[in-house]
């Protein structure tokens, strides 16, 4: 835990800490995604750290997978991208840990599918994941109604599971995806998948406030937000605004170009972050 905390955070974990902070700088906080392994396993560290140094709260650090279904295209060729260069789970976690080395203050959570996470057994899975220092898992294809499946492995852990609401959670299914959630709670703008649309702003300022009233949970916005104006009316009313396939695309660009993505990655996200600390300043004036 880090020393010079107040002691009300002292006790939290780094997700609670993290909104905890941005509630009290008034802003949301900045959520950003990345595939693990690409372009290879060994550029994805300095490309966490480029998220970073570029203002992002949070990193989400996906788990490639070969059947990525939740994902549009640039997720899913950051998916073959890193599976072709060799990536596994056992690598994701030796990421996982150097990134908690380098960073033992920013939250990490694992972004994925079930099959890599419980081939080998929830149990194991969350031990690995809790000792790597991980803070949240997201498992895009375990419904809350097989919680048992790995739910109750991360918790028992110290692991927040995050659980996604969407678009059709009516007010019937809402408590059950709330049931056993913590971290935050992660709303998927549109009912499709990422990186190809965006919700019209006043359906998101609605499905927020429904959600909020409902929990006690950071509400965090994803699925479409790929500019800075996006981000920034999205965090005048969610306490998180999530970024992945823009940023994706920073990386193929420059993997493609045969130049280290880190620089560009720093650039970009540097660009999300002030718009986002800036976007309430803006609102009150």
């Amino acid at each position: 835990m880090s020393v010079g905390l107040p002691s009300n955070l002292r006790e939290m974990s780094r997700l609670a800490q993290t909104f905890a902070r941005c509630r009290s700088e008034k802003r949301a906080a900045l959520v950003a995604f990345v595939t693990g392994g690409d372009p290879t396993p060994a550029v994805t560290p300095a490309i966490l750290d480029a998220l970073v140094e570029g203002g992002a709260d949070v990193i989400e650090l996906g788990m490639p997978f070969t059947d990525p279904m939740a994902d549009g295209p640039a997720i899913q060729l950051a998916n073959l991208r890193a599976l072709g260069a060799g990536t596994t789970t056992a690598a994701l976690l030796d990421i996982a840990s150097g990134f908690r080395q380098r960073h033992p203050d920013t939250p990490l959570v694992l972004m994925g599918y079930a099959n890599p996470m419980v081939r080998r057994g929830p149990h194991w899975f969350a031990e690995a994941a809790a000792k790597a220092g991980v803070d949240g898992v997201i498992c895009v294809d375990i419904p809350p109604e097989e919680d048992d499946a790995l739910g109750v492995s991360l918790r028992a852990a110290g692991i927040d599971l995050i659980r996604l609401a969407t678009p059709t959670t009516d007010a019937a299914r809402l408590p059950a995806v709330l049931d056993g959630a913590s971290g935050f709670l992660y709303y998927v703008s549109v009912a499709g998948i990422t990186g190809l649309q965006q919700a019209v702003q006043s359906s998101i300022e609605d499905a927020v406030k429904r959600l909020k009233s409902a929990t006690d949970l950071p509400v965090a916005v994803g699925f479409g937000v790929r500019t800075p104006d996006q981000a920034a009316s999205i965090a005048r009313v969610a306490d998180g605004v999530v970024v992945g396939s823009a940023i994706i695309d920073i990386v193929a660009k420059a993997a493609a170009a045969g130049e280290p993505p880190a620089p560009s990655v720093r650039a970009f996200v540097q660009t999300l972050s002030a718009a986002i600390r800036g976007a309430r300043q803006e609102q009150a004036a």
